[in-house]
């Protein structure tokens, strides 16, 4: 068993997919005409990490209701985390292409991190190995 997806509330489709595979690097999965449930067109949009994984569907929101979550689906909280073997190129090349970090790089017992926003600004820990340990190469 595992986890294929998990949602997040955008307001448009095509930036939230910019931000996910130009920014973050994730790989365009499935881009796909669909409806609602009440019959208006959408898109089924799928973006990855490169190799697979967990996969978010980005969602435009449909309706006042879903609109009022885009960006606060976690209520403010860090609720998506990103790990990466190479801390310090993915924060420089994530900062170069313009993702919002919201706090400096920082050493923790489990690893080095930084907050930064997602297209949606919804918080995200960027995760890597404590810097004495080197990049992981068992991912």
């Amino acid at each position: 068993m595992h986890m294929d997806l998990v949602t997040i509330v955008v307001d448009e489709y095509d930036p939230a997919i910019a931000f996910f595979v130009d920014a973050l690097g994730f790989e365009l999965a499935e881009d796909t005409p669909s409806m609602t449930n009440e019959g208006r067109a959408k898109r089924w949009v799928v973006v990855r990490p490169p190799g697979g994984g967990t996969g978010l569907l980005l969602a435009r929101a449909d309706g006042d209701r879903q609109s009022a979550v885009v960006g606060n689906q976690i209520a403010g909280r860090v609720g998506f985390f990103l790990r990466v073997d190479d801390f310090e190129a993915s924060y420089t090349r994530m900062a170069a292409a313009g993702v919002r970090f919201v706090t400096e790089p920082r050493d923790e017992s489990y690893g080095r991190i930084a907050v930064f926003l997602d297209v949606a600004g919804n918080r995200w820990d960027l995760l890597g190995p404590n810097p004495s340990e080197g990049p992981r190469r068992d991912r």
